[in-house]
């Protein structure tokens, strides 16, 4: 939890350092997500599926007028499936995106933007899944690449690819003759779609 509240911290702490002429915006943020979970080694024990999910959450932006770069951090539940063997398994997380954004404007209704940055996870679910054959992190660190357009002042429309930095777990797989177990390291990089309104 200290760790959490750092990061919030730290991410506040980047709103208030902004220049005074800064626009500050704040909504909510809520979308679907697609997974992609790969492996460290091409044998794996079980063939895993990806499943759509969805997240949702406050978000807050902060833009610097005329030269149009900014920022925004959000605070999502993200509730994300994976599927072995016909078994479903829902992964659950809070996700701390914190991203430096560019838009340009197109005229007073609408714009266009492009975004990175890093992304803080933290598993709020079971750690041991699939009868405990997969172990989930306690916490994950990922980065953001994604683009969208602004439309009517108020509404986001976005696509965001999160790449995983390290593993998210590790499986037990038999990968020789002699039945030898090892650990197998998992990747889970997530397609985004999303909608923010923001007031």
């Amino acid at each position: 939890m200290k760790k959490l509240f750092g990061i919030i911290m730290v991410a506040v702490a980047m709103f208030v350092a902004t220049p005074a002429n800064a626009q500050f915006k704040f909504g909510l943020k809520a979308g679907l997500n697609v997974s992609k979970v790969s492996f460290d080694k091409d044998v794996a024990k079980n063939a895993i599926d990806s499943r759509t999910g969805f997240f949702v959450g406050p978000m807050a932006e902060f833009t610097v007028p005329i030269i149009g770069l900014g920022a925004d951090v959000a605070v999502l539940y993200d509730n994300k499936g994976v599927e072995v063997d016909d078994v479903s398994e829902t992964l659950q997380y809070i996700d701390i995106p914190i991203n430096v954004k560019y838009s340009i404007g197109l005229g007073s209704i609408a714009g266009v933007y492009v975004a990175t940055g890093p992304q803080f996870s933290y598993n709020i679910g079971g750690k041991q899944i699939f009868e405990n054959e997969y172990s989930l992190k306690s916490s994950e660190f990922s980065w953001n690449v994604g683009a969208g357009v602004k439309l009517l002042g108020h509404l986001q429309v976005g696509y965001n690819y999160n790449i995983a930095i390290g593993k998210t777990g590790e499986v037990d797989n038999v990968v020789n003759a002699a039945n030898e177990l090892i650990k197998n390291d998992v990747k889970n990089n997530t397609h985004q779609i999303s909608v923010a309104y923001l007031f």
